[in-house]
Formats: structure tokens, sequence, C-alpha cells
């Protein structure tokens, strides 16, 4: 059966939960994107977290077509969805949206949540979503006691490209694991600027290989 706005309408419908995750995933496959994201709003409302999951995924290439109704829908799975990776999924899709009005959310449920995908997803979303007054939050991420949260922090910071993040990055070149040091790297390569090059320079020298080699992309980036 061929994919059609109509059979996927319908199949939304249906009361068996197979039959509305084929529909969702169809979703994608509709060449008229306007339909493709009316269809997708009722899908972040379903009954089923893997539904809403799926649906609320697709936001990042359907909601351009109307920022206000995706800032609605995303904020409100965000801060009232009860499973935590339909949250992290709509915290990705702000960011990839850059719809910095709803930093102030995301800022307030980074500090109120515990669920350890949700503050990740919030810290990795910031570096995309571009808005300068994440700076402190990344500061405050950075010390976190969950290490995919600090790694997130300093991927984020160099993509903010804000010079004070320099500094803050300069004490993780010495980080004990690789990956650690090699995010630092890569966000001191996006930062520039005459601190940032002398640090990289003495991490070209790091014995972990992927690190040097990194460390000297970023040099040859900034000239």
């Amino acid at each position: 059966m061929s994919v059609t706005p109509e059979t996927v309408k319908q199949m939304l419908k249906s009361e068996d939960l197979g039959e509305r995750l084929r529909a969702v995933n169809q979703i994608r496959e509709l060449e008229d994107t306007v339909v493709a994201f009316e269809l997708v709003q009722s899908a972040v409302q379903d009954t089923n977290a893997r539904v809403r999951y799926s649906a609320v995924s697709q936001m990042d290439t359907l909601g351009g077509q109307n920022l206000q109704v995706s800032l609605d829908l995303l904020l409100d799975r965000l801060k009232n969805d009860p499973e935590p990776d339909v949250q992290a999924a709509a915290a990705d899709c702000i960011g990839a949206l850059k719809l910095t009005e709803a930093y102030t959310d995301l800022e307030q449920l980074y500090h109120s949540t515990s669920e350890w995908l949700i503050k990740f997803s919030i810290v990795a979303t910031l570096g995309e979503l571009g808005d300068p007054r994440s700076f402190d939050l990344l500061k405050e991420a950075l010390n976190s006691d969950i290490d995919l949260v600090k790694t997130a922090a300093i991927s984020s910071l160099g993509d903010l490209k804000d010079a004070r993040a320099v500094e803050l990055l300069a004490p993780h070149v010495s980080n004990a694991d690789w990956q650690v040091r090699y995010r630092t790297a890569q966000a001191l390569g996006k930062l520039g600027g005459t601190q940032a090059q002398s640090i990289l320079e003495k991490m070209a020298n790091d014995e972990a290989e992927a690190v040097a080699q990194e460390a000297k992309t970023a040099l040859e980036q900034m000239g």
C-alpha cells in the first residue's frame, strides 16, 4: 500500500499501537511537508511514549514551517511529558530550530530535573541554540558529577563561541580521559584566539594520537 496523507491519518487514529508507530514513521515519507507537519502535531500528543518520541524527533525537520506552533508543542512536551526520553527529544529540537524563546524553560528544567538524560540533552542543545545567556549554565555544567554532561558542556561552549570559555576549558587539557581532551581540542578550535592557539600547540603533542591530530587540525583551520 502506498503511503498517502489519508492512510497515515487513519493509522494514527488506530487503537493498535503497531499501526500508530508505523504511521508516525511513514510521516517521514510524505512529500507534502505541510501535511506532514499537521499530522506530526497530533502524533506528538499520542498516549504512547514511543509514538510521542518518534513524532517529537521529527520536529527538527518539520517544525520550521510554523515556529510558534513548534515552540508551544515542544515546550509542552519538555515540561509536561512523563517520559524523560521524550523530554530530551524536545530539548534537542528546540536547539535545532533555534527557539531561543525557550531558553529560560531549558534552564529551569536543568535545575529541577534529576534525570541525567534530560540534563545531558539540555546542555548538548545549548551550543546549537546559540543563546549568549547559556554561558553561565554551561559553566555550571562543566562541574557536573555526570561525565556525559561535562563533555557536552565542553562541546557546547565551543559552539557558543564566547571567548570567556577558553579559560574555563584550559584545565581539561590535562584530563585523564582522552575523549575529554579531544572534545576540548575541538572546542578550542572553534573558539579561536591567541590563548586557544597557545593551548592547542601544546595539545598537538598529546600522547593520544586522536587528540594530537585534532589539535593540529584546529591549528591549521585557525591559520
